[in-house]
């Protein structure tokens, strides 16, 4: 269900369903009974906040229908576990896939909701048995959880972060297959991928590292690395359309000069690969 619309300032998202899909998306509903373009992702890729989001903006830039199946907070999970959603992705003439942290999706240490990737169900035996003295009871967000496991020793906290990295490339070789030949990902963060990626308080997706990204390169189409220039950060909230109660949210996310950007870096390139 689609919790948004509430309160001064909040956008009309035009909720709309594709298929069977259980998840509801960002509308008006295209029509796809021609090729279309498919744009995956979590947040940014929803546009929340935004009036129109890049995957409208390379829409009108194309004449191409694109089905923005972008999910708040979503990871890869989000579509591994829709197939529905999946299979509209894999019917598009070109999918691209915005690049999401490694937090955002059930693994070996805990497990996370099917459609609100952000929330964390339940620790398993190894994350268990790793933290004895750990309370699990009231952590609700793997944000949350990721910070007490990190207060409660560095030393385990690294083999956190090594299975969730490993497991970030294994979901995202799994979800790249299932798309149609023509498909690009999508970095959109303050800054370039790291070198390395290891702390909480990266600025991009959480523990995403420019290796991890290259061992994906022969899966894909290209890459686009779409780092929002120092205006469109400086922008703030000015253009964004934020209920009061929400602005702590709305400043991680991009704002309209931010989703110009990546739509003109884009628009290119899924031209390219629009073409048969």
């Amino acid at each position: 269900m689609l919790m948004l619309g509430a309160g001064a300032g909040a956008l009309d998202y035009f909720p709309c369903r594709y298929g069977g899909s259980r998840a509801v998306f960002r509308g008006p509903e295209r029509d796809l009974s021609g090729p279309y373009i498919a744009m995956l992702g979590g947040s940014p890729t929803f546009g929340k906040y935004v009036a129109t989001p890049y995957p409208a903006l390379v829409e009108q830039a194309l004449g191409h229908p694109v089905a923005n199946l972008g999910g708040l907070n979503a990871g890869p999970d989000f579509y591994l576990s829709d197939q529905a959603a999946l299979a509209i992705a894999a019917r598009a003439r070109v999918a691209v896939v915005q690049i999401t942290g490694a937090e955002a999706m059930s693994n070996p240490f805990y497990t996370v909701h099917s459609r609100r990737n952000d929330r964390f169900l339940a620790a398993t035996p190894a994350l268990r048995a790793l933290y004895p003295e750990v309370d699990f009871t009231d952590i609700h967000f793997t944000r949350h959880l990721l910070m007490v496991l990190a207060r409660a020793g560095q030393d385990r906290f690294g083999t956190v972060v090594a299975g969730l990295k490993a497991n970030w490339t294994c979901r995202m070789q799994r979800l790249l297959a299932r798309l149609p030949g023509q498909r690009l990902l999508l970095w959109l963060a303050d800054a370039p991928p790291p070198d390395m990626a290891t702390e909480l308080a990266a600025s991009g997706p959480l523990f995403i590292d420019a290796d991890m990204i290259a061992a994906l390169r022969p899966l894909v189409s290209d890459l686009v690395e779409a780092v929002p220039s120092a205006a469109a950060r400086a922008e703030g909230l000015d253009r964004m359309q934020v209920p009061e109660t929400e602005h702590h949210a709305a400043r991680c996310l991009p704002g309209p000069s931010a989703h110009d950007e990546v739509a003109e870096a884009l628009a290119p390139v899924v031209a390219r690969l629009m073409t048969p």
